[in-house]
């Protein structure tokens, strides 16, 4: 079928998205086709087109949070049918390798081929210009229907708003997981989440429902400083430096217990701060992408040892997205998780520059592409 699409055709140059008629494959074997409601704005897109995610090969169809009905189900698929209505995931979980079995999907081995330029088979799906066109994450939300993988969508209550369900396939779970599992926050501990954009501000909510009792947010912008308090922040500050007068202050000169990383892009420094606002025998959590090249971290490796701390890395939250996705939605349903005020501002997709423009300058918490009807 033919539809519309945002590409990069020229990954790592700043030239941003050209909105264009791209040619869209049906499904075949263990595919299903979706139209989709929405597609959120993430951070992990624009690394592609500023080139801290490098790529190697063009064009990629960018977009990789979406929530949309099934519309067609290829050959084998027996878990979804026509009708169903699926959140997207990032990341795919085939259920059967060796880390879905051990209840880390977020592991899957399907996952290492996100960025391939490919299908799983080694085919497109997509095709413009006469040519194939590779998805950001077997996705490619940036287009209002798309051809993905079956352990790649998550069927959930047909109640449930599919526009801030989208967001449930990526940026969410992502900082609720931080905080609920990669974390493993304890009732009563003191939190520093860093960055509270479309991540940071669910590491919030995830702090807040494993009963922290404080919860510090960094973020130079005052309009997230704000939000962030709407989310269950205790105290939002605008630097380091503030935070760190907060937190000396708070726990009698001990640190936090917990810090959370989840600024736009990690830098080399972010680390040894956040090791100055944890506690001895206290969790940094490192959730943000670091520019993929970069290799110099300043970080204090003697006390870092010396203090027992943990410094975990955490891709997807740590989330099992078959599990967590619907879980999430249910909390959504029954008041216990905010999604609607996740969205600041929604875009069309011939927009989609400048809802990325409004993303870098900190506008908005999530910004979401919706498809018309």
């Amino acid at each position: 079928m033919k539809t519309v699409g945002a590409l990069l055709w020229e990954p790592g140059t700043h030239s941003g998205w050209s909105v264009e008629e791209i040619e869209l494959d049906p499904p075949k074997r263990g595919e299903v086709m979706v139209k989709l409601t929405s597609s959120g704005i993430c951070h992990s897109d624009d690394h592609l087109d500023t080139g801290d995610i490098p790529l190697g090969w063009a064009p990629i169809i960018g977009g990789h949070e979406g929530a949309g009905v099934v519309t067609e189900v290829g050959p084998e698929v027996t878990d979804l049918a026509e009708g169903d209505h699926v959140v997207l995931s990032f990341l795919p979980s085939c259920g059967k390798c060796r880390m879905c079995v051990a209840g880390r999907g977020n592991m899957c081995v399907l996952g290492a081929g996100v960025l391939a330029g490919y299908a799983p088979d080694g085919t497109h799906r997509i095709h413009a210009r006469g040519q194939g066109v590779g998805a950001m994450s077997y996705l490619g939300t940036f287009s209002p229907y798309v051809t993905v993988p079956v352990d790649s969508a998550v069927k959930i209550d047909p109640s449930i708003p599919l526009m801030p369900a989208s967001l449930i396939g990526c940026g969410v779970p992502t900082g609720w997981g931080s905080a609920v599992y990669a974390a493993e926050i304890q009732l009563g501990d003191t939190v520093v989440v860093l960055g509270t954009g479309g991540v940071g501000m669910n590491a919030v909510q995830g702090a807040v429902h494993r009963g922290a009792r404080n919860i510090v947010t960094v973020d130079p912008v005052p309009f997230k400083q704000e939000k962030a308090k709407q989310f269950g922040a205790t105290h939002s500050v605008g630097s380091f430096e503030e935070a760190q007068k907060v937190i000396e202050h708070m726990t009698n000169g001990q640190g936090a217990d917990r810090v959370i990383i989840t600024v736009d892009v990690a830098r080399g420094e972010i680390v040894e701060q956040a090791n100055q606002l944890t506690r001895r025998g206290g969790v940094i959590v490192l959730t943000a992408a670091a520019p993929v090249l970069q290799r110099d971290v300043q970080f204090d490796l003697f006390s870092f040892a010396m203090s027992g701390k943990r410094l975990q890395g955490s891709l997807y939250g740590t989330t099992n997205s078959k599990n967590d996705i619907p879980l999430i939605a249910e909390m959504y349903k029954a008041g216990q998780f905010k999604l609607d005020e996740l969205i600041t501002k929604t875009y069309k997709l011939e927009d989609i520059n400048e809802a990325f423009a409004d993303m870098r300058e900190g506008k908005n918490i999530r910004g979401v592409i919706v498809y018309d009807d």
